[in-house]
């Protein structure tokens, strides 16, 4: 199969804390969503919590990266997209933040539901920081 495109706007950015896993090839520049979503810092380990609510929220900054199928399982191990109420990967839409045409991509976003029993310390966000990497513990 070849690459999936894959938007990153926590944790898995070039500079962040959890870059070593993913081993993708990143495409130059920055990407914003085309559409607004809402981008939480949540619960105990302050992880980066982007909801599939399309609409809400603001246009999210990211990074996005060509990842073969070992790097995507890799990446899907540390979002835990196989346990309840922890990511899934879906598509989304994005372009270059200079502008530019868009981009199909896919994206890892948090479980809704976690919001009613995480407590939320930032958010909604256009951008994920170094000041909000801050905050991040490692998850088990």
């Amino acid at each position: 199969m070849p690459a999936q495109r894959v938007f990153v706007y926590g944790t898995l950015k070039q500079g962040f804390r959890n870059f070593h896993v993913n081993r993708g090839t990143r495409i130059g520049g920055s990407f914003v969503t085309v559409q607004a979503f809402p981008l939480y810092i949540v619960g105990p380990f302050g992880l980066p919590w982007l909801v599939h609510d399309p609409g809400r929220g603001q246009p999210v900054l990211g990074q996005v990266f060509e990842v073969d199928d070992a790097g995507l399982a890799e990446m899907d191990g540390l979002e835990r997209v196989n346990d309840a109420d922890w990511y899934t990967r879906q598509p989304l839409d994005v372009r270059p933040a200079e502008g530019g045409p868009e981009l199909a991509v896919v994206a890892y976003f948090g479980s809704a539901a976690r919001l009613a029993s995480e407590t939320v310390h930032h958010g909604p966000l256009a951008e994920y920081t170094d000041a909000h990497q801050a905050l991040y513990r490692k998850h088990l």
